[in-house]
């Protein structure tokens, strides 16, 4: 080797040291689809996806969504994975490598993620208390409880499992006003998540990934079984059947079109920096276009699924309520004898139970207002309406269906042990776009990233412990509904303009290439800088307009009356509204700002080094730091070019 060579093996391998350690990846790529999907496949996909299918038109709202998916899903989901594969950093170092003014983008991103991680776990919590309780024969929550030999009133009034919702599980106030002591269970239980979440979170995603093996893919194991039972139920088919029915007329309100889109964005994943963290963890040649299109179409294919079986289970339950209906009504009233002999059905009522849902559906429409009394319809789409949003769902009508199933303990165990393992792929996901950008930026943090990740869980727990009063539940609701979705959308905002306008939506095609070897289609520059971009803006203007005009509610427990009701947000809960959404899109124009003085104050010290170098008389021979630093730089070059010079002589004789 001649002395060139390896004077430049010598220098690039001193240089090479100080460069960071190489960035930590994926062992395989089914590491990273677990990942990925385990994060975008939430709670939302099970108890959000069906009753929104439900209420606005079936198989109508399908297509919307399937629609918005394809033209503005997709593309940013793409975008983020792009951003992150090809610049390798978490959400801050992404935005500030575009330009420092945009850092505060990935720092908004953090602080809507530790926000929705504070009552994400707290879900987990419950999900916790109630697979504790699956471990019995009968279920507390499948009779009400009595005192001495009189049953409790509040539960008699409602049911047993709001009853033990409301009253046993949360012990909730009549409002968000009154705020009630600790709840003790919960609390341990809460601990009990944030400890699962640490210990899974303790070394990165060397340590996330192998509980996800289990949480990513139990979830649809689970999913396949309660499909399959809950066919074989009594009323699954008409379930399916209101669930699928089409109602195209849906699409001509705006309404319906706000909440796809809103879906669609928190289906995926997008603006939390987690699909950014995650993707930066990939090789530069990793085909994130196609991994774009795949994990979209699991995810949507999951809600689908998920939809199928809480719709299979809710039409049995609701099937059940709508025959102890007719049961109770044709009892009382057809059996009295007042009633007019043209008005009597041609089917047996004399044997109510043999009575089947159409026979009295179509009876009912002909002669019900005839017939003297107080009769009821007995409607099964309006039964499947009752409580099936959300928490509603999982805890009330999902329980109370699956306690009317034979061996209800096994049933209610699967399904709470789902819930925790789909909401910790989501939570892994949800810290990660915590800890990676923060850990990226600061070497101090990444240096004791374990430490970090203890702390943060630490923290996390602390100020979760609101969430555990007895008025924990409202203020479970409010940060759900207000905490993320505007500053999401936000931040969705400023992503798609920093690189479809800022950075260049051209300029980052060629990236792209340059990654995977062939150019992704030209309808991708127009998609971010046009359709995307107004969507986003549309949306962010459908949701602000409609959070002024209508005055936030939440649904609260009304012990004395038994039964959910409507509360207004007082004053100062829409106060603390609005400064969780000023806190988390405070970064923007903090980072901003200070981008823009340090640029001014670096301009100003260049101006005043120039001047002060100008008045140096470059004929003298004194020696300042630029002209030690340029001999110095000539000493170097002239010393290359000797041995460069050398190394030629010897290889020209030998042609």
């Amino acid at each position: 080797m001649t002395n060139f060579t390896s004077a430049v093996v010598k220098l690039e391998s001193q240089q090479g040291s100080t460069e960071p350690a190489a960035r930590a990846g994926w062992n395989s790529k089914v590491e990273y689809f677990l990942a990925q999907v385990g994060f975008s496949v939430g709670l939302g996909n099970v108890w959000r996806f069906p009753y929104l299918c439900h209420q606005n038109g079936g198989g109508a709202f399908l297509l919307l969504y399937v629609l918005l998916m394809l033209v503005v899903g997709i593309p940013l989901f793409f975008l983020e994975l792009a951003a992150g594969q090809a610049i390798r950093q978490g959400s801050i170092g992404v935005w500030r490598y575009i330009s420092p003014r945009l850092a505060g983008i990935g720092y908004s991103s953090c602080v809507v993620c530790f926000f929705v991680a504070l009552y994400y776990n707290v879900i987990l919590a419950w999900s916790l208390f109630y697979l504790g309780n699956s471990f019995q024969y009968p279920l507390p929550w499948e009779q009400c409880p009595k005192q001495g030999n009189l049953t409790v009133k509040e539960c008699e009034k409602s049911s047993p499992t709001s009853y033990f919702w409301y009253r046993k599980a949360l012990d909730v106030t009549d409002s968000i006003d009154e705020t009630g002591s600790f709840n003790t269970y919960i609390v341990c239980c809460l601990l009990a998540a944030w400890t699962i979440v640490c210990l899974g979170m303790f070394k990165g995603i060397k340590s996330s990934v192998k509980v996800m093996y289990f949480s990513s893919i139990f979830p649809y194991v689970v999913l396949f079984c309660f499909l399959i039972r809950g066919l074989m139920l009594d009323g699954a088919l008409e379930g399916i059947s209101y669930m699928f029915y089409p109602k195209l007329e849906i699409w001509a309100d705006i309404q319906v079109w706000r909440q796809a889109a809103t879906q669609v964005f928190f289906a995926l994943g997008l603006g939390f920096g987690s699909i950014i963290a995650y993707s930066s963890y990939n090789p530069k040649n990793n085909n994130c276009h196609r991994d774009a299109f795949t994990v979209s179409a699991i995810n949507f294919l999951t809600s689908v699924l998920a939809t199928l079986v809480v719709f299979a289970v809710l039409g049995f339950r609701a099937k059940g309520k709508v025959v102890e209906c007719v049961v109770r009504y044709l009892s009382d009233h057809l059996h009295s004898g007042d009633v007019d002999t043209i008005l009597i059905p041609h089917f047996n009522f004399s044997d109510p139970g043999s009575v089947s849902v159409e026979d009295y559906t179509v009876w009912f429409k002909q002669h019900g207002h005839d017939v003297p009394g107080n009769l009821t319809e007995c409607d099964l789409e309006k039964e499947m309406q009752k409580g099936v949003e959300g928490t509603g769902l999982a805890f009330i009508a999902f329980t109370e269906a699956m306690s009317l199933l034979p061996g209800s303990p096994f049933w209610s165990a699967l399904f709470f042990l789902m819930l925790l393992n789909l909401g910790l792929s989501t939570m892994f996901g949800t810290m990660e776009g915590i800890l990676a950008p923060l850990t990226d930026r600061f070497k101090t943090l990444a240096k004791n990233k374990t430490k970090l990740t203890i702390f943060s869980c630490i923290i996390g727990f602390l100020i979760g412990l609101l969430f555990t009063q007895r008025c924990g539940n409202y203020f479970v609701m409010m940060f759900d509904d207000y905490s993320a979705t505007l500053p999401l959308i936000i931040v969705v905002v400023f992503e798609t303009f920093s690189v479809s306008w800022l950075y260049g939506a051209d300029r980052f095609l060629d990236d792209i290439e340059g990654m995977l070897g062939w150019r992704p289609h030209v309808i991708y520059k127009y998609l971010w800088k046009y359709i995307c971009l107004l969507a986003m803006l549309g949306l962010l203007a459908a949701t602000t307009i409609r959070m002024f005009i209508t005055r936030p509610t939440y649904m609260a427990w009304n012990q004395d009356k038994a039964s959910e009701e409507y509360l207004k947000y007082p004053g100062w809960a829409l106060a603390v509204m609005a400064l969780l959404i000023i806190f988390a899109m405070m970064p923007v124009p903090v980072a901003l700002i200070h981008a823009v003085l340090q640029d001014r104050t670096k301009l100003t010290s260049r101006d005043t080094e120039i001047g002060r170098y100008s008045i140096v008389n470059t004929d003298d021979k004194c020696e300042t730091p630029m002209t030690d630093m340029s001999d110095l730089d000539q000493r170097i070059w002239k010393n290359l070019f000797h041995l460069n010079f050398k190394h030629i002589q010897r290889i020209i004789p030998s042609f």
